[in-house]
């Protein structure tokens, strides 16, 4: 094994002193990231503190802060005398015994990601929070079930399974359309739209077709994880530029247009990513025009557009320049079961057609019968039942939810209460590790996500998902919190 003081640390610990985000959080995820992609194997010894400040050219006080919280993630292991080592989770691998014919490593050459991270994480603990998820407990599955089996005893030829695919297909896209005029206020026809697996999936096909190697993107900061990660995967110069009250800040979006050449602008702007500020009025028009003045693109993200707790949603910005340079992404019938949910794209005609192009190399193939089923569901009304009966649920638990945080946490934390989604953003007043206050929740039973967090030098936040929660596993969650922010202060 090379020598501590040989391994080039400098070549993969990148650090930027002028980053919103603290130098002792950026050594932090720079040595993680360095572990996961086997730049630092298990067993690896660290120079002394001294010797790596030097190298990387920071505070010693600094690095060990780093270091705290590297060892309480299980990462790094602290012996007294003896030095730093790296841990992983090699040897918990190495402990299953997996069968001695299991090829475990390719004799083949393949790319490897340094930006795509697996956000997933499992957990299982009693108690757990998530960024804004719909209560599973809550779904009509019986509806569904009841539906889909009818569908499916109905005997067909294969030359009317395939006569039936376009026709359904182009019902669905039909009524779907007119789903998304009516409740989004939308100008489309089928031609301006084309409907997908996931959310997921629209963000990446748009990427696909809008983002090249060296393109600038701008994205609101705090921002979502996914998105940008998939922004930095296709080749983005990711920008950032900061979120307030009113939501992205167009005084700040000007000055980078006049400065750079701006090829698109992600923005969430009914529920910003995790903030859940809305983009005010104002602001909409002004971006609109810079967008038009400068020529960029905006990704409209409207993940969340379903729950909303007034009598007068927010419109998306496409509702007001339809099939221009807006890009319209959302999801639907997130409170259906999985499986049955949509993305969606709207756009002009000519991105929607090449869209199609690549989406059948990635989803040929089209489920007919979830088709007639969400067909049936919208021309029912059924969804609009739904939607209603979950909208008054989903505001009870949110009047709940922040009825207990004002409870236990009064003085401690600061938030406004959102119009719309199933999460509250909360900062925390106090100065704290949020790794540390994640650990102390573990050990209470309750399952904080890495995704929630949100820390930097001037900011501890988290968005805290209260959908899935009935009002006493709220009481207990909240509990919980209030318990632990005592242990960590301490």
């Amino acid at each position: 094994m090379d020598s501590p003081v040989q391994i080039p640390f400098k070549s993969f610990i990148q650090l930027k002193p002028n980053d919103d985000i603290a130098v002792y959080l950026q050594i932090v995820f720079e040595f993680i990231k360095a572990i996961q992609t086997g730049l630092l194997p298990e067993g690896t010894k660290l120079p002394g503190t001294r010797i790596l400040c030097k190298l990387l050219g920071i505070n010693r006080n600094t690095l060990i802060k780093a270091f705290t919280d590297l060892q309480l993630q299980g990462f790094i292991e602290i012996s007294p005398n003896k030095g730093t080592f790296i841990l992983s989770n090699q040897k918990q691998k190495n402990d299953l015994k997996p069968h001695q014919n299991a090829n475990t490593e390719s004799n083949f050459d393949f790319k490897r990601s340094l930006i795509l991270e697996d956000p997933i994480e499992t957990s299982n603990l009693p108690y757990q929070l998530n960024d804004g998820l719909p209560d599973l407990r809550l779904m009509q599955t019986d509806v569904l079930a009841r539906l889909y089996v009818s569908k499916l005893k109905k005997k067909k030829s294969a030359t009317d399974w395939k006569q039936l695919q376009s026709i359904s297909h182009d019902e669905f896209k039909n009524h779907f359309a007119n789903f998304l005029n009516v409740t989004r206020g939308l100008r489309i026809s089928t031609s301006n739209i084309l409907t997908t697996s996931s959310h997921e999936v629209s963000l990446y096909l748009v990427s696909k077709l809008l983002i090249s190697e060296g393109d600038n993107v701008i994205i609101g900061s705090p921002g979502y994880y996914g998105s940008n990660m998939t922004l930095l995967d296709f080749g983005a110069n990711i920008i950032t530029i900061p979120v307030d009250d009113e939501g992205l800040s167009t005084k700040h979006l000007k000055k980078v247009c006049e400065e750079n050449n701006i090829r698109a602008l992600y923005l969430t702007s009914n529920y910003h990513y995790p903030t859940s500020n809305c983009l005010s009025a104002k602001r909409r028009l002004e971006i609109l025009e810079l967008a038009k003045f400068y020529s960029f693109v905006i990704i409209e993200d409207d993940y969340d557009f379903d729950f909303h707790y007034d009598n007068n949603p927010v419109l998306p910005l496409s509702a007001f320049n339809p099939n221009a340079n807006v890009v319209y992404i959302g999801s639907f019938a997130r409170s259906l079961p999985s499986g049955f949910g949509y993305g969606f794209i709207t756009a002009p005609t000519e991105f929607i057609t090449e869209l199609e192009k690549h989406q059948r190399i990635l989803e040929p193939g089209i489920d007919v019968i979830k088709e007639q089923v969400l067909t049936h569901f919208i021309q029912d009304g059924e969804v609009h039942r739904l939607a209603k009966k979950n909208k008054k649920i989903y505001k009870e638990r949110r009047d709940d939810f922040v009825n207990l945080l004002k409870e236990e946490l009064r003085g401690k934390i600061k938030f406004a209460i959102p119009a719309r989604g199933l999460a509250i953003w909360v900062e925390w007043l106090d100065d704290f590790s949020l790794i540390k206050f994640k650990n102390f929740c573990a050990s209470e039973g309750l399952f904080l996500p890495k995704t929630i967090l949100y820390q930097s030098k001037n900011l501890r936040g988290m968005r805290l998902g209260f959908g899935h929660l009935n009002k006493a596993e709220m009481q207990l969650v909240v509990e919980i919190l209030s318990k632990s922010l005592q242990k960590v202060m301490l």
